[in-house]
């Protein structure tokens, strides 16, 4: 998910959200692995996704449509892409909020050569109406269009080239029977696991031309959610660290005192989230508080706690949704002792 300056306007800069900004896209580009060989992780996906494409290859026909669904960061615009290489086609990309009329469809699908690519990210955004037109372009490779009004309109049926369609999306739940029964192909990304993040901060420090210590890779990958974008984007914050107060190497020395500036900890939460777990465990003796109420306490929006902050909250056990509101877990309580102990240890 690509998050614009008027979608990022109620949340404060964020070293550890998943979604990309609009500033990091070169960066992130840059980064990204162009084949599936390179593509670290996700194991499960990618040894069906190269059979699948091999065998395409080899009948010279265009892929069947896939699905790719998972939280932000994991790498389905990056798989979209390495899909597209691999079958040596090209790719148009854009966005389910981005087409607002059947004829933005149109001209996009009929520029499509033979077997290429449409990678639309966010496919659960999209407008129902430009989605029942691409029904038949999904199943029958033709466009059905109303030409006219009233008595006089009529239905134009506008063949297009065999095509692929990629669909990217964060929520599966949102996507309606008949779009989700018209893909091939439905893989679900899962986060990654730590010796994978590590290989990934490998990798790009080497893309980066940055020597880093294998102890600080491990640092890095290890307050990284588990998710590669955010790896990426501590491992930039990191390696300027290491090129203005030490030598230029990323040493466990550099990656330490980096993040510690950056407020990022060793489970890697930020000080937002530190300030929604305290308000619970502090103001509300732990929970369960309503979501109404802790977003009056925080001074955070609802939505924002909702979707941005509280998934990897509840994915590391830190955080409890309950019929009666939110809970701080004893995880949470046992790791604020920790830093507790830890502070007073120090005066």
């Amino acid at each position: 998910m690509i998050l614009s300056s008027q979608d990022t306007e109620s949340i404060p800069d964020r070293l550890v959200t998943p979604e990309i900004e609009e500033t990091e896209i070169d960066m992130d580009i840059n980064l990204r692995p162009q084949t599936l060989f390179d593509f670290v992780g996700q194991e499960k996906i990618k040894e069906p996704l190269s059979i699948s494409i091999e065998a395409a290859k080899g009948r010279n026909e265009a892929m069947e449509h896939v699905l790719l669904y998972g939280n932000p960061g994991l790498g389905k615009t990056t798989l979209a892409s390495i899909i597209a290489s691999e079958m040596g086609v090209k790719i148009k990309t854009t966005a389910g909020p981005a087409l607002e009329r059947v004829g933005d469809l149109a001209a996009i699908l009929t520029n499509l050569g033979r077997g290429d690519i449409l990678f639309i990210d966010e496919i659960h955004r999209m407008n129902k109406t430009i989605e029942e037109v691409l029904y038949s372009a999904m199943e029958d490779y033709a466009l059905d269009l109303i030409v006219g009004k009233g008595p006089a309109a009529r239905t134009l049926r506008m063949p297009l080239e065999r095509f692929t369609l990629i669909g990217a999306t964060t929520k599966m739940n949102l996507l309606s029977g008949p779009l989700r029964d018209r893909f091939g192909h439905v893989y679900h990304l899962e986060f990654y696991e730590p010796e994978d993040m590590e290989k990934i901060v490998h990798r790009n420090a080497r893309l980066l031309e940055v020597t880093i210590e294998d102890e600080a890779a491990n640092l890095i990958a290890g307050r990284a959610r588990r998710t590669p974008r955010i790896a990426n984007r501590l491992l930039k914050r990191v390696r300027d660290y290491a090129e203005v107060k030490h030598d230029g190497t990323i040493s466990i020395e550099a990656a330490t005192k980096a993040l510690t500036m950056l407020l990022i900890d060793e489970h890697g939460l930020d000080e937002v989230d530190r300030k929604i777990l305290k308000t619970i465990i502090n103001a509300f003796k732990g929970g369960p508080v309503g979501l109404n109420t802790l977003a009056a306490a925080t001074a955070e929006e609802m939505e924002t706690i909702e979707t941005i902050y509280e998934p990897y909250l509840i994915q590391i056990g830190m955080l409890e949704r309950t019929p009666r509101g939110r809970k701080a877990t004893a995880r949470a309580q046992e790791h604020f002792n920790t830093i507790a102990q830890a502070q007073s240890a120090l005066l």
